[in-house]
């Protein structure tokens, strides 16, 4: 048995909240959307801490690497900055990209940040220089998300064109495309045993698949609308998706059946509008999620 609780609501965003991701510092997260600025949360108190920098325009997505004392904010101009914790400023900004930024991603054993752009290709970044290393062309389209092996040997890129691109993470050589949504790739998540990529698009399907030879293992219809993100519980065998139809589901990520559905639907005090993204914080794990409702809800699964 599953069981979802309402830990927290954290408000004060006054638009539609886009990205969430926890700190490489315990117990805080950061969020951001159409307002001006990215906001940093205390889990510990469940309160705003401050506006950690301004942006000028809407966050569409954002990235704490561990091998890094910074945090990625990837925007809807196509800038991309870097605030250091360390100096407590913005250590960098890169506006190589002229269209929205929507994911970002970092190899760690190599200090190199991906950002994955509307353009159709996918920058490298070195994290010790915060120079632009390369940018390769993924897509002819929008590239929508990014997955990267736990053993950080590939990365999983998902398109508008509803592929899936796999790259070897050593010089970013294409190895494979794979196919079988029907419309956009949306969410792409490595699971952590290494053993399955799963994929979700517009379509609303889940696709599950197996990361040895990228063959198709099983396919879920997941929501009703765009699945926006898949998250893997940090030391349990579960896994959350969030989508545009207003929910939260979790998964056992065994035999993929669904275990809990978290929406008004259901009588919980949920999200009213479309769920963007999902976030697990790793001391806590408490599951945090953002909406187009401008809240910040944070959840506390029980086992």
């Amino acid at each position: 048995m599953v069981e979802a609780k309402q830990a927290a609501l954290l408000s004060g965003h006054q638009n539609p909240v886009y990205a969430v991701e926890a700190s490489q510092k315990a117990g805080i997260i950061f969020t951001g959307g159409n307002d001006k600025g990215v906001v940093e949360w205390s889990l510990k108190d469940m309160t705003f801490i401050k506006v950690l920098m301004p942006v000028k325009s809407s966050v569409y997505s954002l990235h704490a690497p561990e091998c890094s004392p910074v945090l990625a904010v990837g925007e809807r101009s196509g800038v991309i900055s870097l605030f250091n914790f360390v100096e407590q400023k913005i250590a960098a900004v890169l506006d190589h990209h002229k269209l929205p930024i929507f994911d970002l991603s970092s190899v760690n054993r190599k200090m190199e940040l991906l950002a994955a752009s509307e353009d159709g290709t996918v920058s490298v970044i070195d994290l010790n220089t915060f120079k632009v290393l390369y940018t390769f062309k993924v897509s002819e389209l929008t590239v929508r998300c990014i997955a990267i092996s736990k053993d950080e040997k590939t990365v999983a890129f998902g398109c508008k064109d509803n592929s899936i691109r796999i790259y070897n993470l050593e010089d970013y050589s294409f190895i494979t495309e794979i196919n079988e949504h029907t419309l956009p790739v949306t969410s792409l998540r490595f699971s952590p045993d290494g053993r399955y990529l799963l994929s979700g698009g517009r379509d609303a399907k889940l696709n599950i698949w197996n990361a040895s030879d990228y063959s198709l293992k099983e396919t879920i219809v997941a929501h009703m609308f765009a699945i926006y993100d898949i998250k893997f519980h940090p030391t349990k065998p579960y896994f959350a998706t969030s989508s545009r139809d207003k929910s939260i589901k979790i998964w056992d990520a065994e035999a993929f059946k669904l275990k809990k559905v978290i929406s008004r639907e259901k009588g919980m005090i949920s999200h009213s509008h479309s769920v963007n993204k999902i976030c697990w914080e790793n001391s806590t794990e408490l599951l945090i999620s953002v909406s187009d409702d401008t809240n910040v809800m944070v959840w506390n699964i029980e086992f």
